[in-house]
C-alpha cells in the first residue's frame, strides 16, 4: 500500500469506505500515484469516485465535513480543512484552442479505462484503490516510469488541449525523463496562441522552481519547435556568436542555458526566486540586438541596457505582475555591475551604489556569480565570491547605522517644499559613503543652506 499523509488518507479512506456500501469505488488518481511509487512525497491528494451518483457523493461528503465546491458542475469537491481533491470521472469535449475550451460531462459509470484515457501521460494515468491498495495501469505508465518515458496516453484526447506541450516540457525538466518520439511529433502540430498568459507563467513556473535543470524545459521547447509564440525572445539568441576568448561553449542560448542550470543553487539565497530565475532567462536578451564584430572580435557592447525593452516585452506576455517585472528589469540592468566592480576592486561606495540600486542586492550578486560560471572559458574561472561576500557585508553594516530622515531636517529648521527631496537625497548619498549621522546632518543642512 502506498504511504500518504495520515489526515488526509483517513478521510481519504472514510470517504471510499462509504462510497463502497453504494457499490462504487474510490481512487487515489494522477501526479500522487506517480510521485508515491518514485518515493517522493506528496504534499496534496487527489481521489476519483466511481459508481455512485454525483448526489450520492455530495450526501457523503455532507456527512464528514463541510463540503467545498471546488468546481461542482465538473464533479470536483473538497472539504473543509483537508488538501483531499475529491472528483468524478468525466468527459471532455473540445469547443475551441484553449485550455479552457471544454465542455464537461460528469460520467460516474465510464470506467478506469475511460477515466484513466482523458489524462494527459500514461506515468499520470495509474490510478490506486484506496481500500484494496490495488493499481490499475491501463497505458502502461508503471513501465514508463521506470524507464523514465513520457508518453502520451491518447493522441485525440491530447491533442485537444494545447498547455499540455508545456506539460510534457516542465514533466522532462522535474524529472529528467526522455520524452516518447510520438509525443514530440504530436506536440510540434499543436497551436499554443491560444493559451493564457498565466497557464504559460504557471508550467513555467515549476520548471524553473523545481528542476534541478531547468534548460531541458526550453530545450525541449525547442525541440517540439514551440517558442516561436510564447518565447520568440529566447528563440533570437539561437546562433548569436560570442567572443571565444570568453564564451567557448557557443552561441548565446547556449550559455543561457548553462547560467539557469547553474543559477538553481543559488535560490534558496535570494529574495524572490520566480524573478531571480526569469532574470536569468532574460539577462542577455539585448546580445541578440547589439551583437557585432569590431576590430576583428565580436563583442556585445552595451547589451544589459539594449536587453530592458526586450525583457520588458517578454515579461509583459506572461504576467501582469508589476512588481515581477520590475525585479526582472532591474536584474537585467545591472546584471553586469558586480563582475565589473569586482574585477576592478572598486572603491566601496560603487558597491554600496550598486546593491542601492538593486531590488535585491543577493539575487543581483547570484545572478553575477552563475553568469561566470555558465560558460566555458579558455581561462581558468576567477571567483570574486570573497569580494562579493565582504562588500555585501560593508554594506549590510552602513545601512544599520543611524541616517539622517526627513524629520531630522524639518527639526533643525529646514522647512519641506519642492527641493526637500533633493536634500534627502544628498544624505542619503552620504549614508552609502560611511558618513556618519551627525556629520552627515551637518553636511546636508550646509548643502540646503547653499541652495
Amino acid at each position: 500500500m502506498i504511504c500518504v499523509y495520515a489526515t488526509n488518507a483517513e478521510m481519504a479512506r472514510k470517504i471510499a469506505e462509504k462510497v463502497c456500501k453504494l457499490g462504487g469505488r474510490t481512487f487515489f488518481v494522477g501526479g500522487y500515484v506517480r510521485d508515491a511509487i518514485q518515493g517522493r512525497s506528496s504534499k496534496d491528494i487527489d481521489i476519483e469516485v466511481h459508481g455512485i451518483t454525483p448526489r450520492d457523493l455530495c450526501e457523503i461528503l455532507d456527512s464528514l465535513g463541510k463540503r467545498i465546491e471546488i468546481g461542482e458542475s465538473f464533479g470536483i469537491f473538497g472539504l473543509k480543512g483537508y488538501s483531499l481533491d475529491i472528483a468524478m470521472p468525466r468527459k471532455e469535449k473540445n469547443r475551441g484552442h484553449g485550455h479552457r475550451d471544454f465542455e464537461v460531462f460528469v460520467d460516474p459509470f465510464i470506467g478506469t479505462e475511460g477515466a484513466s484515457r482523458r489524462r494527459d501521460f500514461t506515468v499520470n494515468a495509474m490510478m490506486q484503490d484506496v481500500l484494496t491498495g490495488e493499481i490499475i495501469d491501463h497505458f502502461g505508465g508503471k513501465s514508463d516510469l521506470e524507464k523514465g518515458i513520457i508518453r502520451h496516453v491518447d493522441e485525440e484526447t491530447f491533442a485537444e488541449d494545447p498547455l499540455r506541450v508545456l506539460r510534457c516540457a516542465q514533466f522532462a525538466a522535474r524529472f529528467e525523463f526522455e520524452i516518447a518520439p510520438e509525443t514530440i511529433s504530436l506536440c510540434r502540430t499543436m497551436n499554443l496562441s491560444a493559451l493564457s498568459k498565466e497557464r504559460i507563467m504557471g508550467e513555467m513556473e515549476k520548471a524553473l522552481l523545481k528542476a534541478h535543470k531547468p534548460s531541458i524545459f526550453f530545450e525541449t521547447l525547442r525541440e517540439m519547435n514551440a517558442l516561436d509564440i510564447w518565447f520568440p525572445e529566447l528563440k533570437a539568441l539561437i546562433g548569436v556568436e560570442q567572443n571565444p576568448k570568453h564564451h567557448a561553449e557557443g552561441d548565446v542560448w547556449v550559455h543561457t542555458m548553462m547560467v539557469l542550470d547553474v543559477a538553481t543553487e543559488y535560490i534558496p539565497y535570494v529574495g524572490n526566486p520566480l524573478g531571480f530565475m526569469l532574470s536569468v532567462v532574460c539577462h542577455d536578451f539585448g546580445k541578440a540586438v547589439c551583437t557585432k564584430i569590431v576590430n576583428g572580435e565580436i563583442h556585445a557592447y552595451k547589451h544589459e541596457d539594449e536587453g530592458i525593452p526586450i525583457a520588458e516585452r517578454f515579461m509583459r506576455r506572461i504576467t501582469n505582475e508589476k512588481d515581477l517585472i520590475r525585479y526582472v528589469l532591474n536584474m537585467t540592468e545591472h546584471h553586469m555591475r558586480p563582475n565589473v566592480l569586482a574585477a576592478d576592486n572598486s572603491a566601496i561606495k560603487s558597491t554600496n551604489k550598486l546593491f542601492d540600486m538593486s531590488v535585491d542586492p543577493k539575487g543581483l550578486i547570484c545572478i553575477a556569480i552563475a553568469d561566470g560560471l555558465g560558460k566555458i572559458a579558455p581561462r581558468e574561472y576567477v571567483s570574486y565570491n570573497d569580494f562579493f561576500r565582504k562588500r555585501y557585508e560593508i554594506f549590510e553594516e552602513y545601512m544599520s547605522r543611524p541616517f539622517v530622515t526627513g524629520k531630522d531636517l524639518i527639526d533643525a529648521g529646514i522647512t519641506p517644499n519642492e527641493k526637500f527631496s533633493d536634500y534627502l537625497s544628498y544624505a542619503h548619498k552620504l549614508r552609502l559613503a560611511g558618513v556618519e549621522k551627525e556629520s552627515a546632518l551637518k553636511q546636508t543642512l550646509a548643502y540646503a543652506r547653499k541652495k
